[in-house]
């Protein structure tokens, strides 16, 4: 276990967080459940049958001893969230449509979320990232000065920290929305003690290149810097001028990031998502995400090629998110 899951752990002693877990047959998921409950640090809760989640759980030879199983059509209170779901949002569902919606465990799970039941939900084990987020942004909705969520990775090797956005949520951002990336990456960063030091990436440092690609980076900084006048945080850069302080004095040596930046911003979703996967492929970094940024409660999406220790390891994430 890295420092990171360390202090995450001892972060949460006392500090218990309900967290979701809507797929509830699926072996992987069920190994993470018997794991969190039987270390006292998060109380999972399985969404499903219960006949058919402990059927999985036999079969797999799991103990899910004290594990909470919760069937989403058998709740007591399942009409008190449709009818929930239907002030949510806002004349855009009736009745009929939030109980059928309701049934659906991603939804049933956020809205547990929504009206306090839980703390934090981690799903895509066998959903897709899609499935995991429409929830969250119909019922949760962002934080006010974030127009969208973001995905960010923390990349470990050793005692290195990284954090990388957005990797796995919005395709092309605006100049606002990189910034709001920015200042969200800066803050998931601070909640995992990581001190930030953000550096806003390009394929170009400080104008050496001038098109409208890297003139949006360049706005996104100014706006980031007005949205955190106190946040270390500087652009654009080539990744080398970010990372490599040699290379940072001769490229841009006036700047407040001297090859020292730890949270790293892409322009684009494909800059990011090949970005992390090279540093985790040929640079062997270990990859934890994508933690979803900017959301009013927890929220968090697996990749469904994950492990059981994956799903252990973002459940731990998500209630360090929720204290």
């Amino acid at each position: 276990m890295t420092n990171l899951f360390t202090n995450i752990q001892d972060s949460l002693r006392g500090n218990e967080k309900t967290i979701i877990l809507p797929e509830g047959t699926d072996a992987r998921v069920l190994e993470a459940a018997s794991r969190l409950q039987a270390e006292g640090l998060v109380k999972p809760i399985l969404l499903g049958d219960e006949s058919g989640v402990t059927q999985a759980a036999n079969a797999a030879a799991i103990d899910i001893t004290g594990v909470t199983i919760i069937d989403p059509k058998k709740a007591s209170y399942f009409e008190e969230l449709a009818e929930k779901f239907v002030e949510r949002r806002n004349g855009k569902a009736t009745l009929e449509q939030a109980r059928e919606q309701l049934k659906d465990v991603n939804y049933f799970g956020t809205m547990l979320i929504f009206t306090g039941r839980a703390d934090g939900l981690v799903s895509g084990a066998v959903h897709s990232t899609a499935d995991t987020v429409r929830p969250a942004l119909q019922i949760i909705k962002t934080k006010p000065g974030i127009s969208r969520t973001s995905g960010a990775f923390i990349m470990m090797k050793g005692e290195e920290r990284l954090v990388f956005a957005d990797c796995a949520i919005t395709v092309a951002p605006t100049a606002q929305e990189l910034a709001e990336i920015a200042v969200a990456s800066a803050k998931t960063a601070q909640s995992f003690g990581i001190d930030p030091r953000v550096a806003m990436l390009s394929f170009s440092t400080k104008g050496s290149a001038v098109t409208p690609e890297t003139e949006k980076v360049a706005e996104a900084v100014a706006i980031a810097q007005e949205l955190a006048p106190d946040l270390p945080l500087d652009g654009e850069f080539q990744f080398d001028a970010a990372y490599v302080p040699e290379i940072s004095a001769k490229k841009a040596p006036g700047s407040i990031i001297q090859g020292n930046a730890n949270v790293f911003v892409f322009p684009s979703l494909e800059a990011g998502n090949i970005g992390y996967k090279l540093t985790e492929r040929l640079g062997g970094y270990e990859a934890i995400g994508p933690i979803l940024q900017g959301l009013n409660a927890p929220v968090n999406d697996l990749s469904r090629g994950c492990s059981a220790d994956d799903v252990y390891k973002l459940a731990l994430i998500t209630a360090a998110q929720s204290l």
